[in-house]
């Protein structure tokens, strides 16, 4: 079903707010119109009404178009606003257009562009919304759940790391949750609205690491058919989360390496360097330092990732958080499945809490959803001794 269009137009001048909604009444009948006489009536039917767009005069009695939209803004800082004044002049277009106006159109308005400017604004209104859902779900998606005082810290450090630039090393066991630790600082940073690059580094085979990581040109190998940028770049203005970044060979390591240290990559069999600017948070299993001594991990490449140190806690660390992991699990799965969140036992939940979680979150998320499946109504003690260990 298509949307209707709430739009409010504020018009000290009735003969001109009646034209103006006679206008777009016959523009669309998936407008829904409503008109005032003054910016302090438009200022209080903004704050009772959820409006997809606002046309407002500027010369206005007792609160003018410019003052409206500036308080607007501090109520619904995405409303779209078209601006229309018979005595404006550039000055006044660039200062409604500074402090947050779609679009500004003089009197008597040219109607072929209001209306263009109207369904314009409305588009990208329609746009800012979805885009806003998009990012409302995706932080959801990587949300740190859990109030034990390890993940308060690790919470805690994010708010204060984020915003800066500092590379950040993220260290824990497998399962425990360092990407979304990743998440959470890309999410939070300056940096956001630009792509989040992940790369296993476990994952791909040493002998592509270095095409994956900074591309390559056409013939550098057998099956290199043609040119193709690398991680870095696609991460360009953003991040790059180099997970398990203790298995990358060495040579992949001083390539890397030269990348933090001149902004810089390579792309195989080429000569141009292909400038960059991207923020690298790289996560780990190993003991980097174990490595290190080793020689399966170079150490001012350490230097340069471990500005910032974060190690994510094991399950077994903060027991505390597993019924509030069980409770969102349960609901996360159910909603998955469109089905209603299944019960389960305060006895259930005290023996997962006493459960060895070797596997972690991940394990414990495994657990709920086979414990949901081959349940009945409510999950109970009994089911999580019949089917937890499996």
């Amino acid at each position: 079903m298509k949307k209707t269009s709430k739009i409010l137009i504020v018009e000290d001048e009735n003969a001109i707010r009646r034209m103006l909604i006679k206008i777009l009444e016959e523009e669309s009948k998936d407008y829904i119109l409503e008109g005032v006489e003054n910016g302090e009536e438009g200022l209080k039917k903004i704050a009772e009404s959820n409006y997809d767009l606002v046309i407002s005069d500027i010369k206005m009695p007792k609160m003018d178009g410019e003052e409206l939209l500036i308080e607007a803004k501090k109520i619904r800082p995405n409303l779209m606003f078209i601006m229309i004044s018979g005595h404006g002049d550039l000055e006044t277009a660039v200062n409604t257009m500074r402090v947050g106006a779609y679009d500004y159109i003089p009197k008597p308005p040219d109607l072929n562009r209001l209306l263009t400017a109207v369904r314009n604004a409305l588009d990208k209104g329609k746009l800012v919304e979805e885009n806003i859902i998009l990012k409302a779900k995706v932080n959801k998606k990587y949300e740190i759940i859990g109030s034990s005082q390890p993940i308060d810290h690790i919470k805690a450090i994010i708010a204060k790391v984020a915003p800066t630039e500092a590379r950040v090393l993220i260290t824990g066991a497998n399962g425990t949750g360092k990407e979304l630790v990743a998440h959470q600082i890309h999410q939070q940073s300056s940096r956001a609205g630009y792509p989040l690059v992940e790369v296993n580094c476990a994952a791909i085979p040493s002998e592509l690491i270095e095409s994956e990581l900074f591309g390559h040109v056409k013939g550098a190998f057998t099956s290199a058919v043609k040119d193709r940028s690398g991680k870095f770049e696609a991460a360009n203005k953003g991040t790059i989360f180099l997970d398990e970044i203790g298995d990358m060979s060495l040579a992949a390591q001083a390539k890397v390496l030269r990348a933090l240290q001149e902004n810089v990559v390579t792309r195989v069999g080429a000569e141009k360097d292909v400038k960059i600017d991207v923020r690298v948070i790289a996560a780990t299993n190993k003991d980097l330092k174990k490595e290190i001594r080793e020689g399966r991990f170079r150490e001012d490449l350490y230097h340069r990732l471990a500005v910032i140190l974060i190690e994510v806690p094991s399950l077994k660390d903060r027991k505390g958080d597993i019924p509030i992991l069980i409770d969102h699990f349960i609901k996360k799965i159910a909603e998955e499945q469109g089905a209603v969140p299944k019960k389960i036992s305060q006895e259930a939940v005290n023996l997962l809490q006493e459960h060895n979680w070797t596997g972690n979150i991940r394990e414990l998320r495994n657990v709920v959803e086979r414990l949901i499946i081959l349940s009945e109504s409510e999950i109970s003690r009994e089911d999580v001794e019949l089917f937890a260990n499996k």
